[in-house]
């Protein structure tokens, strides 16, 4: 499942929404291509123990779904708005943490060389 781009919806999401909602959202509210096979989505309900996951592969979505029995997810609270995360970034979301690490190591995507 390992994927090139990563959205994450902020903000909460309804999570009785199936693939087809997920796929409104993604296409409506975050204004991105839904069948993008490099890409997944990732959605959090009001209490942020449980989290949606969908994709496309060649013949159709996949919709994974998790609840966590114990602690809940640092999620961004801004409204209406998408976000593409780093590899790392989903990591720490899903261990737990936020996804701004202050003291983490920034990656850079171009240096200038003198």
């Amino acid at each position: 499942m390992e994927r090139e781009k990563i959205y994450l919806k902020t903000g909460r999401t309804d999570m009785r929404r199936g693939i087809d909602g997920l796929a409104g959202t993604v296409i409506e509210e975050m204004g991105l291509e839904v069948c993008d096979k490099d890409a997944m989505f990732i959605f959090c309900g009001r209490k942020k123990d449980r989290y949606k996951i969908l994709y496309w592969e060649s013949d159709g979505f996949v919709l994974l779904y998790k609840r966590i029995e114990k602690g809940i997810l640092k999620w961004p609270n801004e409204l209406e708005k998408a976000l593409q995360l780093s590899h790392q970034q989903f990591r720490w979301l899903l261990e737990g943490l936020s996804i701004d690490q202050p003291r983490a190591i920034q990656e850079i995507k171009r240096v200038k060389i003198i």
